[in-house]
């Protein structure tokens, strides 16, 4: 592999001066020749390179694999000393900030306090009931470490309760857990028993006549249905509410997977947005603001299988080793208490706003609407990249990466957080104005003229 530094040389234009006649150039270079040395180290000894397929190489341009220094704010700065504004945020677990200094603070301040003891610490009660107490219909929390655990938790105790195996997930949300009862039923399946993958069924966003389906072919066998409340697309009116229902009159749980929603959509969820409680709710990310913290909660009804106060058959539901760590309960009392200060909610809209309306601005500029543009609500998008017969486009992802890496943008997505500043803003959308206008001319040209290696790849795919 050749130690590539990508310079605006090769693609011209690397800035474009919106209201002159004439494109001007604005020569800069930026290197990932350290980075480049990193990747061989990295995949000797990671299967795959990273710890989170999110991140792994095959999502990333080939030659532009940034490893993360530090960050501040908004901002990181890799192993070859570029700086960066991230859109990426953590995977939308970071919404107030990387080092963000009143959550730092707390744990800090609790990690020279010890971090893991024999018995429960007084901590563990003051997270549950300041979490507790921001939610509806919630009585009871379970903590953990990553939403994997929290989901499979809430599978458990659902089949439990129910008496009953089978588990419906919706199709168009891409990610429920590592669990095998999740993973089998993805491309991705290889070591995953058949018999595993029968228990788990799929219905679709917005369309509660393919749930019914699913109780019509499946009679009296179906534990649970687990949705995000929203992805990119609106729920349709009443559809959840409607499904909570449905499942209710068939003898099922209803389970909202709030990882994303959750501290994004409203403090209280998605669920306190389009008003409807589930029974068992997950959740994660950004309630740590990047400090690993994920936490089960539901309707004590359901929840108190997991416990001692009961006769009825025993649920081994969450028991984790480091699952109630006190300096990340303490990072969570933070972001709690900096949510209830502070208009964090409506400072993700907003500024999730201006970058839609700049991003839209350039689209429009460039006549590219059908080819990119930005999908989801403001306080956690998204974008779509279609080649030039309107198709979803791996490539032409790729060259967005590629175009925005090359002005100081790791901009997977376009995920905003409470740190971005207007003039982050404005910076961006700049440096993007410029990586579009290289996409418009890939368009017309070919991105095979201005794509440097190989595309990035779905994560669910059979082989790699």
């Amino acid at each position: 592999m050749s130690i590539v530094s990508f310079s605006s040389a090769q693609f011209s234009p690397l800035h474009v001066h919106r209201n002159k006649s004439t494109t001007e150039h604005h020569r800069e270079e930026i290197s990932f020749s350290k980075s480049i040395t990193l990747q061989r180290k990295f995949n000797d000894i990671i299967p795959g390179g990273s710890h989170t397929y999110a991140k792994g190489d095959d999502q990333f341009p080939e030659f532009m694999p940034p490893y993360i220094v530090r960050g501040k704010g908004c901002r990181v700065w890799d192993a070859d000393g570029n700086e960066h504004i991230e859109f990426g945020m953590g995977l939308r677990s970071v919404s107030l900030g990387h080092a963000f200094e009143p959550v730092v603070a707390a744990a800090q301040r609790q990690m020279t306090l010890g971090t893991n003891f024999g018995r429960p610490s007084l901590l563990e009660m003051q997270c549950a009931e300041e979490f507790l107490g921001i939610l509806r219909g919630a009585d009871m929390i379970k903590f953990c470490k990553n939403g994997s655990d929290a989901v499979d938790a809430a599978v458990r105790l659902a089949r439990a309760y129910t008496g009953r195996n089978k588990v419906a997930v919706c199709a168009d949300h891409p990610f429920f857990s590592t669990g095998d009862w999740f993973i089998g039923s993805t491309p991705v399946d290889a070591g995953i028993p058949s018999t595993t993958k029968e228990q788990t069924l799929k219905f679709f966003y917005n369309d509660l006549k393919s749930a019914q389906a699913l109780f019509d072919q499946h009679p009296g066998e179906i534990a649970a249905f687990i949705l995000e409340p929203q992805k990119y697309d609106e729920p349709a009116d009443r559809f959840l509410s409607d499904l909570r229902d449905l499942c209710h009159r068939n003898g099922a749980l209803f389970v909202f997977d709030e990882m994303i929603t959750g501290f994004r959509w409203h403090l209280s969820g998605g669920q306190a947005k389009f008003n409807v409680v589930p029974d068992l709710s997950t959740w994660g990310k950004a309630l740590g603001n990047g400090f690993a913290v994920a936490a089960l909660t539901g309707r004590k009804e359901v929840m108190q299988l997991g416990g001692l106060q009961h006769d009825k058959p025993r649920v081994f539901l969450l028991s984790t080793t480091h699952g109630a760590e006190t300096h990340a309960l303490a990072a969570a009392i933070a972001v709690i208490k900096f949510y209830r200060e502070n208009n964090v909610i409506e400072r993700l809209y907003q500024q999730g706003s201006k970058l839609e309306a700049g991003i839209q601005k350039s689209v429009n500029e460039l006549s590219i609407e059908k080819y990119f543009g930005i999908i989801g609500p403001p306080c956690c998008s998204a974008y779509f990249t279609h080649d030039e017969e309107g198709r979803s486009s791996q490539a032409f992802r790729t060259l967005f990466i590629q175009e925005t890496l090359k002005r100081g943008l790791i901009m997977p997505s376009s995920v905003i957080s409470y740190s971005h500043e207007d003039t982050d803003i404005s910076e961006a959308c700049e440096k993007i104005h410029a990586a579009l206008y290289i996409y418009k001319c890939a368009l017309n040209e070919g991105v095979e003229k201005y794509l440097v290696g190989r595309p990035v790849k779905p994560v669910w795919r059979k082989y790699n």
